[in-house]
């Protein structure tokens, strides 16, 4: 153990006219990499262990390595050393000296973190409380947004309020706490139980008798009397309460997932508007509209492979209602698409060219408002066999839409896993605007004109990506470790694609368009077409024979698809 007089070695070497780091910037930043620990003598430091750091990382940034793990009754914890810079307050001394400002007294440790990685139910829930206290903040955040795949809201609430069941008696665990710890533990409990209620208030509407929510709010009214928690509790259970009174027949069809209100077919007040009438930046901003909407509604942990994978079984046809709209609506626009190329059969190929080339304009306008959902959407209809075999059609669009409409394309190729657009949705994911590196000089002009009104845009993702990804995460990592324990690792991977879909959710409250109801109207108007029937329209418009030899080939490009399957 080596002893350094910190004042006297400063004052020694400022008389003698040397500077502490005469030598290379390189071994100043060595030293201050070297873990400093002060013993009880304020005036002295302890030199207990040198270990080099890379002087080349910013002192401000943090680095972690996984050591191993250790292993108790039930559960298996990750240890993790993470080198943290301290801020010390400095002494009187020292500030009067002007110490303080050195950049050589930044100190620095290294620390033993210790991260749970599988337990028991029981353990996972336990753990709760000393991951809020202790250094893994994000802990419950991810244990609240996941926990719905390996327990019910009843199992988590039981073992939580019997653990912590009476913080008031001196009994158990908490007799052996000071009364400022069993304050602190009040505090986190409230904090914990405070955000399960404001971020997934859905887990307590279990009617017809609430029993979670009237479980939690007597544990509340005794642990936390007249307390905002208790308020807010009170106030959810009347909410449920109000909304179960005022629900209509289980019977009669719900739109309450839909924003626009369906109306009925020509309930126009004049002649139905056609759909070269509509601009193509005004239909782009409607479904960016809709979809927006839609996707903000979309209760996250319902994309979980553990919960959506279940969609087909018989019982689960409720299953995440808030996907099934934004597929529904996905499918909407598909639709639109295909029956605006094909449903009046009298067009001559240069008249129903003049539709696809709208098409493709919208699909560029949704491309600089980044929806990426209705952009597939429209690409999808394009390039299905119904509207893609119409070659006399296809030959009459210009030049430089046929190129526009392949490059939009190729944002969904399946080429490395669709990474073109995983990349597009990392780098513009919340960004105020579109980063347009392929688009023509007119798409970038309205990018400039949105700039200066200062218009701000969200991201709209194709949602079917981050359900892909989470099915097949679900499918490939086991959910439980051997010995049972629960594979909290595996939630942890999960609550990664969760958070992109949460960051997405938050960025699109940039939208700011207004509803056009004369295109809404129209909009929900159109005639739902199933695949046989827009084939066999196809086919009377162009013959197979006819259509046979048509040269716009689609480009391999499988991640392109017709209908978004619910």
């Amino acid at each position: 153990m080596v002893r350094l007089m910190w004042p006297e070695l400063h004052n020694e070497c400022a008389a003698s006219g040397h500077k502490m780091f005469d030598g290379s910037r390189r071994l100043k930043q060595i030293w201050d990499g070297v873990r400093l620990e002060v013993t009880g003598d304020a005036s002295s430091v302890v030199l207990n262990s040198f270990t080099q750091l890379d002087p080349d990382l910013p002192l401000t940034e943090s680095a972690a390595q996984e050591i191993g793990e250790e292993t108790e009754d039930g559960a298996i914890y990750t240890i993790t050393l993470r080198r943290v810079q301290v801020h010390q307050a400095a002494s009187k001394g020292q500030r009067w000296l002007g110490v303080d400002s050195e950049p050589a007294m930044n100190l620095y440790e290294t620390c033993k973190v210790r991260t749970i990685k599988a337990g028991t139910l029981e353990k996972l829930v336990e753990y709760l409380v000393s991951a809020f206290k202790g250094n893994d903040s994000t802990y419950v955040t991810i244990f609240l947004c996941t926990y719905r795949a390996f327990a019910s809201t009843k199992q988590v609430l039981d073992l939580l309020l019997n653990r912590y069941g009476n913080l008031h008696q001196m009994n158990g665990d908490v007799s052996k706490l000071t009364p400022d710890d069993r304050l602190e533990l009040k505090k986190t409990i409230s904090s914990i139980l405070g955000a399960w209620l404001d971020q997934y208030s859905e887990d307590f509407r279990k009617p017809p008798d609430y029993s979670c929510l009237k479980h939690l709010y007597a544990y509340i009214r005794q642990m936390f009397p007249g307390s905002d928690l208790q308020r807010r509790a009170q106030v959810l259970l009347g909410t449920f309460q109000r909304h179960k009174e005022a629900e209509p027949d289980q019977d009669a069809p719900d739109h309450s997932s839909c924003t626009y209100t369906l109306v009925e077919e020509n309930g126009f007040e004049d002649e139905k508007p056609d759909f070269l009438s509509f601009i193509a930046s005004v239909v782009a901003e409607q479904f960016t509209l809709m979809d927006a909407e839609l996707f903000k509604k979309v209760v996250p942990y319902h994309c979980l492979g553990s919960i959506w994978s279940q969609r087909d079984k018989k019982g689960k046809e409720h299953l995440a209602p808030t996907i099934r709209a934004t597929v529904t609506q996905f499918n909407r626009v598909t639709n639109c698409v295909i029956a605006t190329c094909l449903s009046d059969k009298t067009l001559k190929p240069q008249q129903r060219a003049k539709i696809i080339e709208r098409w493709i304009e919208v699909a560029r306008e949704c491309r600089i408002f980044k929806n990426f959902s209705s952009l597939r959407a429209i690409l999808s209809a394009l390039q299905c066999n119904s509207v893609h075999r119409l070659k006399k059609s296809w030959d009459e669009v210009s030049r430089e839409n046929i190129r526009i409409f392949q490059e939009l394309s190729e944002i969904f190729s399946d080429d490395n896993n669709h990474s073109l657009s995983r990349e597009l949705l990392i780098k513009e994911g919340t960004s105020k605007f579109a980063t347009l590196d392929i688009n023509p000089k007119r798409a970038q002009k309205r990018q400039q004109q949105q700039k200066e009104m200062g218009v701000m845009q969200g991201t709209i993702p194709y949602l079917g990506t981050f359900l892909t990804d989470l099915v097949m995460l679900d499918t490939a990592v086991k959910d439980h470790l051997d010995g049972g324990l629960i594979n909290f690792e595996k939630r942890r991977k999960e609550f990664e694609v969760i958070a992109q879909i949460k960051l997405l959710q938050s960025a699109c409250n940039n939208y700011s368009f207004t509803p056009d109801h004369r295109f809404v109207e129209w909009f929900r108007s159109i005639e739902q077409l199933t695949e046989a029937e827009s084939y066999n329209l196809s086919c009377e418009i162009e013959p197979l024979a006819e259509s046979a030899s048509n040269t716009l080939k689609a480009k391999k490009n499988s991640g392109i698809i017709k209908r978004w399957t619910e």
